[in-house]
């Protein structure tokens, strides 16, 4: 059924009043964008959105109580509006596991991103699928918005139609978007369209004109921010500004029976459930790649996913314009691009943080990606990994160049703190291999997860082979690599990824009573139980890592890192500059320990 203009008027009322309600009850949000652009979400999922079948993301998260109000009409199976705000209820933006809700989204601009992503994951499963997107002035002004949206645009992504809640009007007064915005986006090769934002049949129209264009395109929807308040078109109409008197009044005049059973009519279309497809755990054919030379971890990363893809794993691999670098496209990738959208492998350009925004929409809808780029550039990228942390999304992400070793880059390459502060980040696993063996378990569980969020962190320098011994549970995140001569070591060395060679060198150097363990995940430890922690931890604990210290102090006693930034230089001579030489390391712990 196609609703006309007078209709969907009665039908936005109505979405109005509910919302109202929901924020005069929670005692805070915003109802700027409720009474502003409740029109055209209105529009949308009553003649336009496909139940089951097309997305729409609701990027301007703060606007959430409108989207909640609008699948609880609709039929979706949405809690009491009134639990709005309340612990245990609806959340204050939007998030990923709500019926009808594709995407977590409040942090401004991450829900572009991950609406290109899903419109990106329909052409790839040739889905005839569209994805509406509601943005924002604060949306456009962030920078992984025009990050997305120049990938967008080079894709020729034309499942996509963007609607721009143009409003003017920002916390602080004016927006301060670009001074053109249509020319932007045509300059990224959007097709426009301009209309008001409450006039439904020019809305209809527009959409319907989207629908038959060849590119993504963006709708300039003009609107009144607070529309019929007395705050209407004022930075106060963004938040919760209105006296409980005005807001009473205008529910009562926003109150429609008529677009309440209009909505019924909408509701009777049953919705299909959201569930993640998952793809199977590594293929038990699969090996470990055997190398008895010095290699890097990149390296052996390369050859294990050589292995994974060839082997038909699923995977849609992907890396900021340095896969060559970072070694995630293989011999039997197959590039993705705007004339064949049947491969594996995606360029995304040097365009980091939308990389992160657009793997989380492929992952939502149910594609299992990996995205690569250099450990120090994860920065960049930092509040998508949060957010697919959040959603529990099974993204990879493959951060290369781990360390100050990196050499001759200097010191805005060398990364420092980015370990401990990914370390720190819930619900994400952070692998720091440091053989064959850990690389392939890294990978390995990256793909059998299903509800978290993996990084796996590897060296640009090449590092000698320490063998894993047979029988060890790797999933115990950390296990003795180097055994002490005596039944319990005085000593314990615990290092990660590319210190674990320099670790035994320093414990071959020390004498018999010392031990190294290899901490392959800081997560997975923390979740073993007091007797194995004890026995990986004997004695006197150092800890040797080329990263922040003062994290490893939560295990050891004393600990050989990094605190402060890096200097250009070959980078073997850096690493040892700045404290990373076997003897200097061990003489320093001798020093502490006069007897073993």
């Amino acid at each position: 059924m196609i609703f006309d203009a007078k209709q969907l008027k009665e039908m936005s009322n109505t979405v109005k009043a509910h919302a109202l309600d929901a924020l005069r009850c929670a005692g805070s949000g915003h109802f700027g964008i409720v009474l502003g652009a409740a029109d055209i979400i209105t529009t949308i999922y009553a003649n336009f959105l496909r139940r089951g079948q097309d997305k729409f993301i609701m990027s301007a998260g703060h606007g959430s109580i409108l989207l909640y109000s609008v699948l609880k009409l609709a039929g979706y199976d949405i809690q009491d509006l009134k639990s709005y705000r309340k612990i245990g209820g609806l959340p204050g933006h939007p998030e990923l596991g709500i019926d009808g809700v594709f995407a977590t989204t409040g942090p401004l601009g991450q829900g572009v991103g991950n609406a290109i992503g899903m419109a990106l994951a329909a052409k790839i499963k040739k889905s005839d699928e569209y994805v509406f997107c509601l943005c924002s002035d604060g949306d456009l002004m962030e920078g992984v918005a025009s990050e997305s949206i120049t990938f967008a645009g080079r894709y020729k992504l034309d499942n996509v139609i963007l609607l721009w809640d143009d409003n003017g009007i920002s916390i602080d007064g004016k927006a301060l978007t670009d001074i053109d915005v249509a020319k932007r986006m045509l300059a990224a090769g959007w097709s426009v369209l301009k209309v008001r934002g409450n006039d439904f049949d020019k809305l209809n129209k527009a959409i319907n004109k989207a629908k038959l264009i060849h590119s993504p395109v963006f709708i300039q929807c003009v609107t009144t921010i607070g529309q019929d308040s007395s705050l209407a078109g004022t930075p106060a109409a963004h938040g919760f500004a209105l006296s409980d008197s005005e807001i009473v009044k205008l529910i009562e005049h926003f109150m429609s029976p008529n677009g309440e059973k209009l909505w019924g009519t909408v509701a009777k279309n049953v919705s299909a459930k959201y569930v993640l497809n998952q793809l199977e755990v590594c293929p038990k054919n699969i090996k470990v790649p055997s190398v008895n030379k010095d290699i890097s971890t990149r390296e052996l990363s390369g050859i294990f996913l050589q292995e994974l893809i060839s082997n038909g794993v699923g995977l849609i691999g992907g890396s900021a314009d340095l896969s060559s670098s970072t070694n995630v496209k293989t011999k039997s990738h197959v590039l993705i691009s705007p004339q064949k959208f049947n491969g594996n492998f995606i360029n995304y350009g040097v365009r980091e943080h939308a990389m992160g925004a657009i793997m989380n929409g492929l992952a939502t809808a149910g594609l299992r990606p990996y995205g690569s780029t250099f450990l120090v550039f994860s920065d960049y990228m930092r509040p998508a990994i949060r957010l697919a942390a959040l959603s529990k999304l099974p993204v990879i992400y493959v951060f290369t160049h781990d360390s100050v070793a990196v050499g001759a880059d200097g010191p805005t390459h060398q990364p420092i703190e980015q370990l401990a502060s990914l370390r720190l980040m819930p619900n994400l696993n952070v692998f720091r291999p440091c053989n064959a063996t850990e690389v392939a378990y890294a990978w390995c569980k990256a793909i059998s997860e299903n509800d978290k969020p993996t990084a796996i962190v590897l060296s640009r320098q090449k590092i000698k082979q320490i063998e894993t011994p047979k029988g060890v549970d790797l999933s115990c995140g950390a296990y003795i690599i180097h055994k002490a001569e005596a039944n319990h070591a005085k000593l314990t060395i615990v290092a990660t990824g590319s210190e674990v060679p320099l670790a035994v060198s320093v414990a071959e150097k020390i004498g018999k009573n010392v031990q190294v363990v290899s901490m392959l995940s800081v997560e997975m430890f923390r979740k073993q139980d007091e007797k194995y922690k004890k026995q990986m931890l004997c004695g006197f604990v150092v800890a040797i890592e080329a990263s922040s210290s003062s994290p490893w102090f939560e295990f050891a006693d004393a600990v050989v890192g990094i605190d402060t930034f890096g200097v250009s230089g070959d980078g073997s001579m850096v690493y040892s500059s700045l404290g990373f030489d076997a003897d200097l390391i061990a003489s320093d712990i001798l020093k502490k320990i006069k007897t073993l």
